[in-house]
């Protein structure tokens, strides 16, 4: 299973977001740095209204949603890379997730310290990532000398990877994140065995007030994060209030409708965190839907139709016959499979089809 990880400097509400979006109380959230040194792993359901809507269109008795990991790391300081706060510990923890979800505190709060004593977000978010770099660009340095040997033997592979190594040092040492770099196919795919930092696909999370929720656009914070990861990361922002969130986990469905009323937003930060950060894994869904259930079910952007049987069951993949597939949106439209059928919506599709997000499925198989 892919895994984000929830990262930031301390006391930016990392840890009460992570037990808001896993809806556990397993993070400590306290008013202190360091509250959380071994990193908290948490499964997260991803919001789908599309599964309600065909639950009661066939009659499901259950739903099931798609699920993915989150992992609450420690907060970082200036000065990680070389082992401050337990930086070595944290970076490796931040090595062995696949996404990387940055938490940055966009509120003020006299009563909440802040590791850096004033609020400034851009400045927080370039606290971290230049401690990813600096721990990349000496990864990088180590690898070109495991490699140097082999390449002054004329070694074809490990020449070309030097020269890529070189071209990573280059763009790390201004700073820039591995992610941004100019690189070819093949490049990426080499980067990925390098285990960066830098390399992870980042979202940045903005942490605001509870009152500043419905009205985030115009928080000065907000519009800072969201023009500097555009212009520096090629990345968005979501806007998220942990405090929100960690009181919403102990209401009911109709109290939370009504909470959030009152607050003027239909809907949770956490729960668009939640998306985007499965669509950063490059994660998608696809649905079935009968009598007994209505599921989500998770692959892989680009994967073809062989692949996502696959995920019901090893066996369907190797057996996979066809796939019967209608978007979710032309079958809420048609108001049946049989209507869909009978308007030219529902497409028998074979071993070459690439499933997308939303495509409602039925797989015929030898088993």
């Amino acid at each position: 299973m892919l895994r984000a990880g929830i990262v930031g400097l301390p006391n930016v509400g990392k840890s009460t977001l992570f037990n808001a979006v896993t809806q556990t109380r397993k993070a400590l959230a306290a008013n202190y740095r360091f509250c959380t040194i071994e990193p908290n792993t948490g499964i997260v359901t991803v919001p789908d209204d599309r599964l309600a809507v065909l639950a009661k269109m066939s009659a499901s008795a259950k739903i099931i949603p798609a699920v993915f990991e989150f992992v609450d790391i420690a907060g970082l300081v200036k000065g990680a890379s070389k082992g401050e706060g337990l930086g070595n510990q944290f970076l490796g923890h931040i090595r062995e997730v696949d996404a990387i979800v940055q938490v940055v505190r966009c509120f003020e709060d006299p009563n909440i310290e802040h590791v850096m004593d004033t609020i400034d977000p851009v400045r927080d978010i370039e606290i971290i990532n230049t401690e990813l770099v600096l721990a990349d660009l000496e990864s990088v340095e180590k690898r070109k000398i495991k490699q140097q040997k082999a390449a002054k033997s004329g070694d074809k592979k490990a020449i070309a990877e030097l020269e890529l190594l070189d071209r990573l040092g280059e763009h790390l040492d201004k700073g820039k994140t591995v992610v941004t770099a100019d690189l070819s196919p093949d490049d990426k795919t080499a980067v990925k065995g390098f285990f960066l930092l830098t390399s992870k696909p980042t979202l940045f999370g903005c942490n605001v007030a509870e009152g500043d929720l419905a009205t985030a656009d115009e928080n000065k914070y907000v519009a800072q994060v969201r023009s500097y990861v555009g212009e520096h990361h090629d990345t968005g922002a979501v806007v998220v209030s942990a405090e929100i969130e960690s009181e919403l986990v102990t209401l009911t469905e109709e109290e939370r409708a009504e909470y959030l009323a009152g607050l003027g937003v239909s809907d949770t930060g956490a729960s668009n965190l939640i998306r985007e950060a499965y669509t950063l894994l490059g994660l998608r869904t696809y649905l079935t839907t009968g009598e007994k259930e209505t599921r989500a079910w998770t692959i892989h952007a680009g994967e073809k139709a062989p692949q996502a049987a696959g995920v019901i069951h090893s066996d369907f993949e190797k057996a996979f016959i066809s796939a019967e597939c209608v978007s979710y949106d032309d079958l809420v439209t048609a108001g049946s499979f049989a209507r869909a059928r009978e308007l030219g919506k529902l497409r028998t599709e074979g071993k070459e089809y690439v499933v997308q997000d939303g495509d409602v499925i039925e797989f015929k198989t030898y088993v």
